[in-house]
């Protein structure tokens, strides 16, 4: 079986254009690079339509199923692949209510959706992104309006800072330290 060669590259745009190596696994990829990598997927490009216009857009770079203009790509290069994302705000959440026996309402409309490309491939470790700002909570409390879709998306991927050190773990409620070891925890029963 082929494995998948993804792109090394410090961003999106050198991965489709000029990446630096291809690599299936992360020591691969590291020994190319020279330096940590970081597997990532991120969307690059204009939002589409339709999946018709998206495919005439990438063609080549993707897989092309309609009838007459098939492209099967290798394993190896299928590091691209189109994805129907949201287009704008996601619909707010419905309230349950029991009406004519069902537990939910009929949703109102779909939300409208585009197709994009997706990029898989290993990004630099130095390219990383950091965390930068203040801790989501902190943020969305500070805040004068409420946060757009983007802003609350950018800030759930960021990665998890502790607020202060972590405390030490409590023992549990049928648990005891004897006086003469108060290092050792014992089952109280």
């Amino acid at each position: 079986m082929t494995a998948i060669l993804y792109p090394v590259a410090a961003h999106v745009d050198a991965a489709l254009q000029a990446p630096l190596a291809r690599a299936a696994r992360e020591r691969e990829a590291v020994a190319a690079a020279g330096q940590a990598v970081v597997f990532v997927t991120e969307p690059v490009g204009p939002p589409y339509a339709s999946r018709e216009a998206a495919l005439e857009a990438h063609a080549g770079r993707v897989e092309d199923d309609r009838p007459g203009r098939v492209v099967v790509l290798t394993a190896e290069d299928r590091f691209c692949r189109l994805a129907e994302v949201i287009d704008g705000r996601p619909p707010p959440p419905v309230q349950p209510a029991m009406k004519d026996g069902r537990r939910w309402p009929a949703p109102k409309a779909p939300p409208r959706t585009v197709w994009r490309l997706q990029v898989s491939y290993w990004r630099l470790g130095s390219a990383a992104k950091a965390a930068e700002g203040p801790q989501a909570r902190a943020a969305r409390r500070k805040a004068s309006e409420p946060l757009d879709y983007q802003a609350l998306s950018a800030l759930a991927r960021t990665p998890m800072r502790p607020v202060k050190p972590q405390q030490p773990l409590d023992i549990g409620l049928f648990e005891t330290r004897p006086p003469e070891a108060p290092h050792i925890i014992m089952p109280d029963e």
